[in-house]
């Protein structure tokens, strides 16, 4: 039986594999296009977390597609309002018909003689394996494991009498009214978790190894909804969209060139919002500078408020073992918990996991440079979507598609079915994708593909630079090669026989 054959395969239905498929049935009417998600929802992240309180670290007029303004007036979104959004866009773009559900792509083999991906798929309903075959693959599985988040071994854990709980698998039934709940970390989940939790709670303390730096932000834009009130939606929303990109920018390169300075804005900012006498050096001050990790975002500055109401606390020190009735730590204090969070992050993976391997050789990822931030060396046809550490993440997936379908039109132009990034330039040295110190990124650096030196091997985390570059920027750099497979060896005729007489010539 034939296998099936799509032009394009999108793997993910999430933020990213959404926005590229509108790019592509944009640009690209005639192709076909399907998008395979493992889980049998939409959304991605914003239908895998259920923890109280998620929402965006990022606003939305930026985490939004540029193709489909956001309209609500609050910018800093929580979960199921961003997952609505999703849905809505996917069923306005046709996109939602596109989208076969319950399928994780296992392996992916490339054959440069039949210019072609072929696509070994497992049902995660149970169904029966697939394969189908296709000319490019574009990878828009996020970064981390889905099935999986991080949980460091506690010593004694198992010695705890209540449930300890992984915000990325976060149970309906958790009561924890009137409870004592410790959220373990310091990121963007446990300052979250935590002023979300205090309402019902009893009492919810953060305990951190070590602070971050927090800043707050009001969750409705005023200046953006006044534009909005001047200005008509065509015209508003790209103005809204890069003012709060270029702020974005702005806020990080004064970080990185005037670190002291920053610190000192942020500390002046928490001196308002916290009680007098709040040791804000020892619970909000990182040994590292602004940006070294994300800045953790809390909108209308709700954690700051559930300290000052006293319905939540901080506590940082190191963990010494887990006992029956919550933690024992370094200094000899205990937390006495009834419910324990470990909003300790996430396990990186690249493209899911996936096996590539290109003329029956495997791709090990970690070796090859990363063209662009979106494809592999030496992998012919094959994208794939990470966004920025310092901006939201839809601002470079949404390139990434764009340029996809540039690189596409390309190939059509040359007539040429084979598009591979290949470095012949030895003065090209490596460094990571993710110059970031965040732990996850640290834990699973050796997983990630290198960055280069140079363009265009070298990755900037600057929207600004990329829409340059990946919207206006040559498809044709020298860089990257264009081929087709060549033609089969024609058979040698055989000459045919003299007719004898009698029969027909």
């Amino acid at each position: 039986m034939p296998h099936e054959h799509l032009d394009v395969l999108i793997i993910g239905a999430g933020l990213s594999g959404i926005g590229a498929a509108h790019h592509l049935r944009k640009h690209h009417p005639g192709r076909s296009v399907a998008l395979l998600e493992s889980r049998s929802e939409l959304g991605g992240t914003w239908s895998l977390f259920r923890y109280p309180g998620v929402r965006s670290d990022s606003d939305m007029h930026t985490l939004g597609f540029g193709f489909r303004p956001w309209k609500d007036a609050k910018a800093i979104a929580d979960g199921p309002s961003i997952l609505g959004y999703l849905h809505d866009t996917a069923r306005e773009y046709g996109i939602d018909r596109l989208i076969r559900y319950d399928r994780r792509v296992v392996s992916a083999s490339w054959s440069s003689a039949d210019a072609q991906w072929t696509v070994t798929i497992e049902r995660t309903d149970g169904g029966a394996h697939e394969t189908l075959t296709c000319n490019f693959l574009l990878g828009c599985t996020g970064y981390y494991r889905y099935d999986q988040g991080y949980s460091p071994s506690f010593p004694d854990s198992d010695r705890f009498r209540g449930p300890i709980v992984h915000p990325q698998d976060w149970p309906d039934d958790l009561d924890y009214a009137g409870k004592r709940v410790v959220v373990i970390g310091s990121g963007a989940t446990a300052v979250t978790l935590v002023p979300a939790m205090a309402p019902d709670a009893a009492h919810v303390t953060m305990l951190q190894r070590s602070p971050s730096y927090v800043t707050s932000l009001p969750s409705v834009d005023g200046l953006a909804e006044r534009i909005k009130r001047v200005l008509p939606d065509r015209l508003a929303f790209p103005v809204v969209r890069w003012k709060n990109i270029l702020t974005q920018i702005a806020l990080y390169q004064f970080s990185r060139r005037r670190p002291e300075q920053m610190k000192a804005f942020l500390r002046k900012f928490l001196v308002r919002q916290l009680p007098d006498g709040f040791d804000i050096d020892r619970h909000f001050t990182p040994a590292y500078d602004p940006w070294d990790q994300r800045l953790c975002l809390v909108p209308d500055g709700d954690l700051f408020r559930a300290l000052r109401k006293g319905t939540a606390s901080i506590a940082t020190d190191t963990i010494e073992r887990f006992t029956e009735s919550g933690i024992l730590l370094s200094s000899g204090d205990h937390l006495d918990a009834d419910v324990i969070v470990t909003a300790t992050g996430l396990n990186l993976l690249m493209i899911g996991g996936i096996e590539l391997t290109v003329d029956g050789e495997p791709v090990q990822i970690p070796s090859r440079m990363a063209y662009k931030g979106m494809m592999l060396e030496g992998v012919p046809n094959f994208a794939f979507a990470i966004g920025y550490t310092n901006a939201s993440w839809t601002l470079k997936a949404d390139l990434t598609g764009e340029y996809v379908a540039r690189l596409l039109r390309t190939m059509d132009e040359r007539g040429q079915r084979q598009c591979t990034p290949v470095n012949r330039d030895r003065g090209v040295t490596h460094a990571p994708l993710l110059d970031f110190d965040a732990g996850y990124v640290l834990r699973s650096v050796d997983q990630l593909p290198r960055a280069g030196s140079k363009a265009p091997w070298r990755v900037r985390m600057n929207y600004a630079y990329d829409v340059v570059a990946l919207r206006f920027g040559r498809v044709d750099d020298g860089t990257m090669e264009f081929s087709s497979p060549a033609p089969a060896s024609a058979p040698t005729p055989v000459a045919a026989e003299p007719a004898a007489a009698g029969d027909p010539a």
